[in-house]
């Protein structure tokens, strides 16, 4: 990691947003970088509220053992399965068998979306998430992740925009949570023109974030990008000067 780019970006989003919540980062590795690790079985049921700690500050370590949500454990990218009668289970369910979500109309409409998903597999043994602030020299965070209220995504959506033609530059999938922070923005890593993803929309996962945040998470390689186009963008105008008025000023934590 580069720590003056680290701090680089620390300064800005403090004088442009005023020090709102940092973000959080994570990447794949096959050694045990230090921070605490997970306890095994210790995510029975969304590792979305596993990562409050790590916004509030403590790194972690996450392998396959420490999930015990099964969806977490195929989004992270350490399983390419899922539960039994996952498509009843995601759509309505069976009678004293499966409760349904509802999530999707169909058990067939699930399968479909199913198979219409990439594959994801993870590349390394270990997942480590730190908070932006906890970064080190050795740490090579891949994904970044920002769980954001409206005006504060208002200006990394068009931050993220920026320098695109494309409209949709920022992509808002169908999935869960987990899938929204990590595996959609990790696999635009390797791709011609890598988006930001909106997410945080999935019910299930709801219940681990405050009721007014969502998620904008970027592959690191674009993420560079929005950092460096900060200084010229519409952050230095007027009309983001109103906004940023609104965004409440935070503590140094």
């Amino acid at each position: 990691m580069d720590v003056a780019f680290r701090d680089k970006f620390t300064v800005l989003w403090k004088g442009y947003f005023n020090n709102a919540e940092l973000p959080i980062t994570f990447y794949y590795t096959d050694e045990d970088r230090g921070p605490e690790a997970a306890k095994p079985g210790s995510i029975p049921r969304c590792i979305i509220g596993a990562l409050i700690t790590v916004r509030e500050g403590k790194s972690q370590v996450i392998d396959v053992d420490s999930i015990g949500c099964s969806g977490g454990k195929k989004y992270c990218g350490f399983t390419d399965t899922v539960r039994e009668d996952f498509e009843y289970f995601l759509s309505y369910g069976i009678p004293d068998k499966v409760r349904g979500e509802r999530y999707v109309q169909t058990p067939g409409m699930v399968k479909e979306i199913m198979e219409q998903s990439p594959a994801f597999k993870a590349p390394g043994r270990f997942m480590v998430f730190k908070r932006w602030d906890k970064l080190e020299v050795d740490d090579e965070p891949e994904v970044i992740i920002f769980f954001a209220p409206p005006d504060v995504l208002a200006g990394l959506f068009t931050l993220a925009r920026y320098d695109e033609t494309d409209r949709n530059a920022i992509q808002a999938p169908f999935g869960s949570g987990c899938a929204t922070i990590i595996q959609y923005p990790y696999q635009e890593r390797s791709t011609a023109h890598p988006r930001a993803t909106l997410g945080m929309f999935d019910p299930s996962a709801r219940p681990f974030v405050p009721k007014d945040i969502l998620t904008l998470s970027v592959p690191a390689n674009k993420f560079v990008r929005m950092v460096n186009n900060m200084e010229e963008s519409f952050l230095v105008t007027e009309s983001w000067r109103k906004i940023q008025k609104r965004i409440p000023k935070q503590n140094e934590n």
